[in-house]
């Protein structure tokens, strides 16, 4: 009778991967150290489409016993539940493991970066879209076994190494498998591709992983972790730390950076004389007035605090309209664009990302494809307005656009950059700052009547600024949702108010049209067919089918 053959233990390991952060080497360094390490392991990889649209994973099984005689039978596939190591590049893909089952809390590892790199849905939607961070901390802290949670992308940033190699010595210190940390080494230098640096990396990780006996029931720990890359991020932007950053109330506000550079805006916020306003208010015009010298010049700032100076008394919507009006002030036209491509910060930041040293010729290749709006949008209204009307005419549902390629760290290409942000003094005379001045004015003029009104329907109004947002067929498409809110929105708070109702109707409505064209394409067909409903309703004095609107359930009650 033969003895029953000993349970063979065979350790799990997957790698969600995200395009660019070097998964398939990651993989490959930790079946080479197993196998230097005396074990048995077998990678597989389950490719997929690029660039967050599909998932590709690799897959790692390790047979824990050196001295097994027997060939082991390893799995192509994890399965769900059964998972013991999740090493995850990115935060976002321990929630994806998570929600596919992988990952159980009385087996699984897991060793992951919690920076941020955004889905297609999350930079594509019109409004906010990007995934809350508070439910990607509760939900790894609630399933994950053991947490081992750090930015490895900013540590490796300013360290000037890879992800990859910063989790790979997470993973050796986080003991979740036999392998020695001497193994992993070695399997780094047999590649012979960024020997040191990546070296660097693994050692850095392995002292965050075994230097924080805490790490897991926190997804910071007391590990040492740099700020987070998506710290700052507005709207669908990632927003780089303005120059005036920090500023708040009355503090001195600094200089603009162009101050003194020859053919660049000139001033400084503090020259204006600000009038007394709320602290919530003043905080909003602190901050957007260095954006506005630099964007166009002194006068452009004086004309904001103009525009602005109606509803500073009223607190709650005079904020929201200082923050709306100024970015809306600030569009991003062809003078902006090469405005940001010909600043000097821009190109020392390639430099660093690229790593370059000090003799190390870099060239930048800038990719433009402006359509015909945005072309004639910098030259004079009276010139170009005829043309402007027609191509509407022409092509009513998208402009054609012209490619181009610009190297602009060549002396022609640079210059055409650098000439074309000098277009600058031509702005308020624009097709484009025509039509900006013209609909801004539009909104202005129904915040302030709304304030007759109602203030809550008044700040509904100001919100609507946020639609306004984009380039081209997306700008153009966006802004007459805009004007169709804004047109509702005073329809029907003066169909309400002029009966003494208030207009709480309106209000209701208005934001329900904003929440839904924010919520992408779907919803700006939901919120068209809204206010063809509700203007229709409005101007029958249908007052009931206008709450129904807003309220169905009650009004079917």
């Amino acid at each position: 009778m033969h003895a029953a053959p000993a349970p063979v233990s065979i350790l799990s390991l997957l790698i969600p991967a995200v395009g660019g952060q070097g998964g398939g080497v990651l993989s490959e360094w930790i079946v080479e150290a197993a196998a230097l390490d005396g074990f048995r392991a077998h990678g597989t990889s389950i490719p997929g489409v690029a660039q967050r649209t599909g998932s590709t994973t690799y897959y790692v099984e390790l047979l824990t016993d050196r001295a097994a005689t027997d060939d082991p039978v390893f799995s192509l596939y994890p399965v769900p539940g059964a998972l013991d190591v999740l090493l995850a590049p990115e935060y976002l893909e321990v929630a994806r493991m998570i929600e596919a089952g992988f990952v159980s809390p009385a087996r699984t590892t897991v060793v992951c970066s919690t920076h941020r790199l955004y889905t297609i849905h999350e930079k594509t939607a019109t409004g906010r879209a990007i995934y809350p961070r508070e439910r990607l901390d509760t939900l790894a802290r609630a399933t994950a076994r053991h947490l081992v949670a750090f930015d490895a992308l900013a540590v490796a940033r300013e360290r000037g190494t890879e992800v990859n190699a910063v989790l790979l010595g997470a993973l050796a210190g986080s003991g979740a498998l036999p392998v020695s940390a001497e193994a992993f080494r070695k399997a780094i230098e047999s590649r012979g591709v960024a020997v040191a640096a990546n070296l660097a990396g693994f050692d850095i990780g392995l002292e965050l992983s075994r230097g924080d006996n805490s790490v897991d029931e926190g997804v910071q720990g007391n590990a040492h972790v740099a700020p987070s890359v998506d710290e700052g991020v507005q709207g669908n932007a990632h927003v780089a730390p303005s120059v005036d950053e920090g500023v708040q109330g009355n503090a001195h506000v600094a200089p603009s950076v162009n101050e003194g550079v020859w053919g660049k805006p000139k001033g400084s916020p503090n020259s204006i004389d600000i009038p007394p306003m709320p602290s919530a208010v003043r905080t909003v015009v602190d901050h957007a007035l260095p954006r506005l010298i630099d964007y166009q010049d002194m006068r452009y700032a004086r004309r904001y605090l103009a525009r602005l100076h109606p509803f500073v008394e009223r607190e709650a919507v005079g904020a929201i309209v200082a923050r709306h009006l100024a970015t809306w002030m600030t569009y991003e036209d062809a003078i902006r664009v090469a405005q940001a491509k010909t600043r000097a910060t821009r190109f020392a930041r390639i430099r660093g990302e690229a790593r370059a040293g000090d003799g190390t010729v870099v060239e930048v290749t800038d990719y433009l494809k402006p359509d015909l709006d945005e072309i004639w949008g910098i030259l004079p209204h009276r010139l170009v307005a005829p043309f402007a009307r027609w191509a509407q005419r022409r092509w009513p549902h998208g402009r054609p656009t012209l490619g181009q390629h610009v190297r602009t760290t060549t002396v022609t290409g640079y210059l055409r950059i650098w000439l074309l942000a000098r277009l600058r003094v031509l702005r308020p005379m624009s097709w484009r700052a025509r039509v900006e001045d013209e609909r801004i004015d539009r909104w202005l003029a129904g915040v302030e009547r709304a304030l007759a009104w109602d203030e809550a329907l008044a700040r509904e109004i100001a919100h609507l600024a946020r639609l306004v947002k984009g380039y081209g067929d997306v700008r153009r498409r966006l802004a007459s949702l805009f004007d169709t809110g804004l047109a509702l929105a005073l329809q029907v708070g003066e169909t309400e108010t002029r009966r003494g109702r208030g207009a709480t109707i309106a209000t209701a409505l208005i934001e329900r049209f904003r929440r839904d064209v924010l919520d992408g394409p779907d919803g700006e067909l939901r919120a068209a067919a809204l206010a063809t409903t509700a203007s229709a309703r409005a101007a029958a004095g249908d007052s009931d089918g206008l709450r129904a609107l807003v309220m169905p359930q009650s009004a079917a009650g």
